[in-house]
């Protein structure tokens, strides 16, 4: 056993002493990063194919963002929500227009830490309409605070916390005629997810989106889109509920936004965005001026440098390339949010067999691997990759 082996040994037997068992032993310990790679203590590279969750979207160590984020840390990091500051108004401009889309409405803009705390404040939100039944969908994932908990269907998460609060109906993902047979004028808001990342991502029908606008719009209920996976690029474009050209009344964002830096927000449109009144809702750190220059940074970087287009080409070209390889079923998803869907339920351990390879996926199900990489990833960096599947489908196997 080498020494460094040695000392990496000896950080996870301190982080198993000193940090509650809620993630379990972790797999690695990082040293730092670099582009698409990372690097564990004994200096081995791994291709970063999920992006810390799909939040790195610049990668690792962007030197714009670094350095952003050190000018702003010596100016000024935090001043409380009683003040403002430019970097703050400014992101929330750059959000709203962003969410608008182009279309003559106004926004406002709560920021926060998280995605969680996003929909935290979303589903507050929604309470300010008198109404208080909210209807998600099977199979979703919003988030492991108690609110956004009550969103979330997986049972496994859900039921050593009950009774959580809300009155939460949960309806068959992409299935319009189910929605509309839950509607009625009690529901307060339908939250919804445009591709379910935590479930091995799942894509629904072509339309399925704009017919929850429709039916939300019929019964005077507010269209909630979490964004906070799919948004700020991901997958394509800056929201992927814009594909189908709806405008919603709630979006959170998150993870991709500040590239790595803790950040969330919660953007209403139109008359939501008057809901909350002082008082309603709060926070001491979100929109702080050192998030918020991160998430100004990460938006210049992604638009000077062509990142959306980038991030279509380089994850079509990957989906394809991937479709062929034998063992894959098929490859979902879109941009560089992408689910390789395998023939067995082998991905935890093609995920293994990854790590060994100097590949970092993940496996949010037995038989799926989910990719999500940073936007500035390339075809040379990806090619091992799609090179190195045939052998670690035959390892898992």
């Amino acid at each position: 056993m080498s020494v460094q082996t040695s000392i990496s040994e000896g950080v996870i037997g301190r982080y198993k002493a000193s940090m509650m068992n809620t993630f379990g032993a972790p797999r690695l310990v990082i040293d730092h990063g670099e582009g698409p790679y990372l690097f564990d203590d004994d200096g081995k590279r791994y291709l970063d194919l999920l992006g810390g969750i799909a939040v790195n979207s610049l990668g690792h160590g962007h030197p714009r963002l670094a350095a952003a984020i050190a000018d702003q840390a010596a100016k000024l990091i935090h001043v409380s929500n009683f003040f403002a500051t430019d970097p703050q108004v400014q992101l929330s401009e750059r959000l709203g227009a962003i969410a608008r889309n182009g279309a003559d409405v106004p926004t406002h803009v709560f920021f926060t830490n998280s995605g969680t705390e996003a929909n935290e404040a979303a589903f507050k939100l929604t309470r300010r309409t008198g109404r208080t039944r909210v209807i998600a969908m099977e199979g979703c994932f919003h988030g492991r605070t108690m609110g956004a908990l009550a969103l979330t269907s997986k049972a496994a998460y859900r039921t050593p916390f009950e009774p959580l609060p809300g009155d939460v109906t949960f309806v068959p993902y992409g299935d319009a005629d189910a929605l509309e047979a839950a509607m009625d004028d009690t529901v307060a808001a339908v939250v919804i997810e445009p591709i379910q990342g935590e479930v091995g991502v799942a894509v629904p029908p072509q339309g399925w989106v704009k017919r929850v606008r429709e039916i939300t719009a019929a019964h005077g209920a507010l269209m909630w889109v979490d964004e906070v996976q799919t948004g700020m690029g991901r997958c394509g474009l800056w929201f992927d509920h814009q594909r189908e050209g709806v405008l919603p009344d709630i979006v959170t964002v998150a993870k991709g936004l500040g590239g790595g830096f803790p950040i969330g927000a919660c953007i209403a449109l139109g008359p939501a965005g008057e809901l909350f009144q002082p008082g309603n809702h709060g926070t001491t750190f979100g929109g702080n001026p050192l998030a918020a220059r991160a998430g100004n940074t990460v938006l210049d970087v992604i638009e000077e440098d062509g990142l959306l287009a980038h991030v279509n080409e380089v994850g079509d070209w990957l989906a394809g390339e991937l479709a062929k390889v034998p063992g894959v079923a098929e490859v979902r998803g879109r941009g560089l949010l992408r689910g390789v869907v395998l023939e067995r339920d082998i991905a935890p351990a093609v995920y293994e067999a990854g790590i060994q390879a100097g590949f970092i996926a993940n496996a949010p199900r037995p038989g799926v691997l989910r990719l999500a990489p940073p936007y500035i990833v390339t075809q040379a960096d990806l090619q091992p990759f799609v090179d190195a599947l045939p052998e670690l489908l035959r390892q898992a196997a």
